[in-house]
């Protein structure tokens, strides 16, 4: 075997995050490693990078019994790590990025700018990147960053890759040329563990797959012998029928209007779209149809310079996201951790961060109230966490996403836009976001929901918008939506080209 995961354990602060783990990574193999937010799952992957230090256990690299107490240590060793937020520095090229990850570090040593370049091209050239080694890191989208990691692990020429939610942000095409990439890799020998809550890619490219639940691993079983029932039972420990639940309620008054609004600075043209009281309205699209654009005007962060926005039947001008707050909007964005949540501050303090204004309106911040407040919807929504004065970036991924929602719950919006509300998190959490979904469109609220994922468009949306090129280019009601409908309005076919 390349990597023997025996008996480790790890606890931060009396939660034990794993227990007497055990898992195996045989070389020129592609290993899924699945489970709930909170499973163990990054904690596993941070022990094997030498991140942090296990409590008991050890590992073994082919066959030799190794101590991993630092990321230099496990570079050396042949292991690479490509994390769902990449670690770039924005301020520098591509090239610099790759060059820094794979040149040797001397004070003496001089650079050749011109072989620097030609590798970072030809690494891009190999999962085929569209953007410059020139270009900077802090201009390209999250999908290209997360080529660019992958790029610096394919050119350190790792013998074990680890994958954490890698195609969280990549369309189609970037994921069919991610999965080719990984396979030229294994056949070369290389051992790949592959961390993804998208079970249909796991059952596309993995051979085996171990499943963590609270710290524990499982089962590890072939592929073929599972299924994907069966993996969200083990997962979970229980049944998950209801991952999109369904909303029979009537729709109320129209909460939101828009009427021709454009905007030059987004490539926004002509939108029109209302959501009523009560309805959830889904947004579809290919990336760079201007969903997220079309958000941000919305929320105040971008801005229309055409066109009217009408909240329950009266225009408003939406200067900043303070003004989108005032009017009772709320706004999960894309990006939770860069834009959804301020990391290093607590819980508490995340979840109650847009009622802040209104209390130092009366005076000073009383902590006990804040606390009071986010110890509620801690419990309400399932948020798991130690404390809620825990600093946010301890939580999993869909506590997060919870913390997040919390935030508007608190100041009860009548319009809450939700920019892919369960990318990156775990079937269980995911059912229980979905649930919540409904819940608030149960007390009223209009939701506007932005999702790349189709069934999710499909199975929780009473109505959905379609956008194309910066326009809306049709709508469906939520009977007659299937996929096919859906792309053909994306790509611009019409039914019988997108068959």
């Amino acid at each position: 075997m390349l990597l023997k995961v025996h008996g480790i354990s790890k606890s931060y602060g009396g939660v034990q995050a794993l227990k007497h783990v055990h898992f195996e990574l045989a070389a020129g193999e592609i290993h899924a490693l699945v489970g709930e937010n909170g499973a163990g799952k990054s904690t596993l992957i941070r022990v094997i990078s030498g991140a942090v230090q296990p409590d008991s256990g050890y590992l073994e690299v082919a066959g030799q019994r190794v101590v991993i107490d630092n990321p230099l240590a496990s570079k050396a060793l042949g292991i690479a790590v490509i994390y769902q937020q990449p670690s770039l520095f924005p301020s520098l090229t591509v090239a610099e990025n790759i060059g820094l990850a794979l040149e040797p570090a001397s004070p003496w040593r001089r650079i050749s700018w011109k072989q620097r370049t030609r590798h970072a091209s030809e690494l891009l050239a190999r999962i085929g990147a569209r953007f410059s080694p020139d270009d900077l890191c802090g201009d390209l989208s999250m999908p290209e960053q997360q080529l660019v990691e992958i790029a610096k692990a394919i050119g350190a020429d790792a013998r074990i890759l680890i994958l954490d939610e890698p195609t969280a942000s990549l369309t189609n095409r970037e994921v069919d040329r991610l999965f080719e990439v990984l396979r030229s890799m294994r056949e070369r020998g290389v051992g790949i563990i592959y961390v993804s809550h998208r079970l249909d890619e796991i059952q596309q490219i993995a051979a085996r797959v171990t499943v963590l639940r609270d710290g524990l691993s499982l089962e590890t079983a072939p592929i073929a012998s599972v299924t994907r029932e069966s993996l969200i039972r083990m997962m979970v420990g229980r049944e998950v029928s209801s991952v999109f639940p369904q909303h029979t309620g009537a729709a109320g008054g129209v909460v939101l209007e828009t009427r021709g609004v454009s905007s030059s600075q987004c490539g926004l043209r002509d939108l029109n779209l209302t959501v009523r009281a009560g309805e959830i309205v889904g947004l579809a699209g290919l990336v760079g149809a201007g969903r997220t654009e079309f958000a941000e005007v919305l929320f105040g962060i971008r801005h229309a310079d055409k066109g009217s926005i009408r909240l329950a039947g009266r225009e408003v001008h939406l200067r900043s996201p303070g003004d989108a707050v005032k009017l009772g909007i709320g706004y999960v964005p894309e990006d939770r951790r860069r834009n959804g949540l301020i990391l290093e501050m607590p819980v508490a303090a995340n979840a109650t961060l847009a009622l802040l204004s209104r209390r130092l309106g009366i005076g000073s911040l009383n902590f006990g109230w804040e606390q009071d407040l986010a110890s509620t919807y801690a419990r309400q929504l399932g948020i798991k966490t130690a404390s809620v004065q825990s600093p946010a970036k301890t939580l999993s991924g869909g506590n997060q996403q919870k913390v997040c929602l919390s935030r508007w719950m608190a100041i009860k919006p009548s319009l809450l836009i939700l920019d892919e509300p369960t990318q990156g998190v775990d079937v269980g959490a995911k059912a229980e976001i979905h649930k919540l979904m409904v819940d608030l469109a149960s007390q009223g609220i209009a939701i506007l929901m932005i999702s790349s994922e189709l069934p999710e468009i499909i199975g929780m949306s009473n109505r959905i918008a379609v956008m194309r090129g910066g326009a809306i280019v049709g709508m469906l009601e939520r009977s007659e939506a299937n996929q096919q409908k859906i792309l053909s309005l994306a790509l611009g076919l019409d039914g019988k080209e997108a068959a």
